[in-house]
């Protein structure tokens, strides 16, 4: 009986700590983490790399990330202020416009 109420414990406390990791986020970091969704909104992204091992083998390759918000033509603005809502529950403290390392 002992082992199964530890189990049960342990589901409990486990199922709330992944509650609280789902919760709001401050309102600066939710600003940081959703510069980028207004990037790809305004173009999209993406990385190319290439490479050659000691052994002479070459190796390499192309990741493009193309958003619905970029293909329907959404403007970065709206797109960053509800991604901020949506992670913080709040409002940006300032526009998209004004948020650091904003280059748009």
């Amino acid at each position: 009986m002992r082992g199964a109420a530890l189990a049960k414990v342990t589901a409990l406390l486990t199922a709330l700590a992944l509650v609280a990791a789902c919760g709001p986020v401050p309102v600066a970091q939710a600003e940081q983490e959703c510069l980028a969704s207004a990037r790809l909104a305004r173009a999209p992204g993406g990385a190319v790399w290439a490479g050659v091992n000691s052994e002479g083998q070459t190796s390499g390759g192309i990741e493009l990330t193309i958003t619905s918000d970029f293909l329907t033509g959404r403007d970065p603005s709206e797109v960053f202020n509800s991604c901020v809502m949506r992670r913080a529950g709040q409002f940006p403290s300032r526009p998209l416009a004004l948020q650091p390392g904003w280059t748009g």
